[in-house]
């Protein structure tokens, strides 16, 4: 045999070595030393996933890769309404108030919900110019008009995706967002397509507030973060004043998943009806599929959108999920009776190739670890 082909044979023999332990995953004394315990205090029930009928080998392996991951702040996991696994990474700690970026329009919609039960609104399918009227009458596309509340939150109203280009998202960052309604043109007819706008959310936001009396923060304060014994961090606000709807809402890991198990208990918490239970269902139906990503990411695929909640397949499971730029997560399983979140560094005004592999890192992980509960 020539000295060519013995060292092709050993490296073969070496390539197949290590593709056999890769794939048989991380040791037993790797796994042994995660520690995912959660921390007892009065905000939250805590137990194992044993106990919540949940193999801690899964929980362990997610964790141990959570451990390498530059840019994750925490990893929590709740199962069965208990607090069953967390952790806190890199700058991340129990008590710190993250800014949770695009999860804000999840809250954003469970206060429209709200709001139509508080009857401060009459219907999804009222127009958005009502509440604008300093801007009606300048309007000079006729098909804007015909904006529903309904089509806001779908981001079904037909305006882009500030993020394509520079000059609209120039005018996302000004601050003053009714005039945007007339200044940014419609790239499809109201209801037809699904465009992700963060207009959408601010102008939901204000809708709230001009129809409620009070600022997006203070009507949280009173019907959701009261309830759910929830103390928020800042909530950013534009030039007006208002909370803005899309983003900047700053809340502990702990306090985001309590949002989380209302979301998944049909908006009841401790017994107590805090979210429209038939505002919760059609929040979390999908409206969008494959309109906003044609490819799956992670093992997420057939994403879609509802109320200002995106969701997909994860193969035997369906999931909901409220997720904010660079990896804020507040993931919704609901056969599982599963709840996940993550936050991590939000990437504040950076969009670019770096800031979406390490988003894409978390949401890999997350979803990775829900496709490989069994499916009983």
């Amino acid at each position: 045999m020539s000295q060519t082909i013995t060292k092709a044979i050993c490296a073969i023999i070496i390539i197949l070595t290590l593709l056999v332990l890769a794939s048989c995953g991380p040791s037993k004394e790797d796994l042994n030393s995660v520690d995912y315990t959660p921390l007892v205090r009065e905000d939250w029930p805590v137990s194992t996933p044993e106990e919540q009928g949940l193999d801690s080998r899964l929980v362990s392996e997610m964790y141990l890769n959570a451990a390498e991951l530059e840019t994750l702040y925490s990893l929590l996991v709740v199962k069965n309404g208990y607090l069953v696994a967390e952790d806190y990474f890199n700058e991340g700690s129990v008590d710190q108030k993250d800014r949770l970026q695009s999860v804000t329009k999840s809250f954003t919609s469970a206060l429209v919900g709200i709001a139509l039960e508080q009857d401060c609104l009459s219907s999804v399918d009222q127009k958005m110019l009502d509440f604008f009227p300093e801007i009606a009458d300048k309007i000079t596309d006729q098909k804007k008009y015909q904006i529903t509340i309904r089509n806001l939150l779908e981001m079904r109203a037909g305006y882009p995706n500030e993020e394509d280009d520079q000059a609209l998202w120039d005018g996302l960052l000004s601050g003053y967002y009714p005039p945007l309604i007339e200044d940014f043109p419609l790239v499809s007819d109201p209801g037809t397509r699904f465009h992700y706008s963060n207009l959408s959310s601010n102008w939901l936001g204000i809708i709230v507030d001009r129809s409620c009396g009070m600022n997006l923060k203070a009507f949280a304060e009173k019907h959701i973060f009261s309830p759910l014994d929830v103390k928020p961090g800042e909530w950013g606000q534009d030039a007006e004043g208002h909370n803005n709807g899309c983003g900047d809402l700053h809340l502990a890991a702990r306090d985001a998943a309590k949002f989380g198990l209302v979301s998944l208990k049909d908006g009841i918490y401790e017994g107590k009806q805090v979210i429209p239970a038939d505002w919760v269902d059609v929040s979390l139906q999908t409206y969008s599929v494959n309109e906003a990503f044609t490819k799956r990411i992670g093992d997420f695929r057939d994403i879609g959108y509802g109320y200002q909640w995106w969701s997909a397949n994860a193969d035997d499971y369906h999931v909901n999920f409220a997720w904010g730029h660079g990896g804020q997560l507040i993931v919704l399983v609901d056969e599982l009776d599963i709840v996940i979140v993550t936050t991590s560094y939000p990437f504040w005004l950076e969009h670019n190739d770096q800031s979406w592999k390490h988003e894409k890192a978390i949401i890999t992980m997350v979803s990775k670890f829900i496709t490989s509960i069994p499916n009983k």
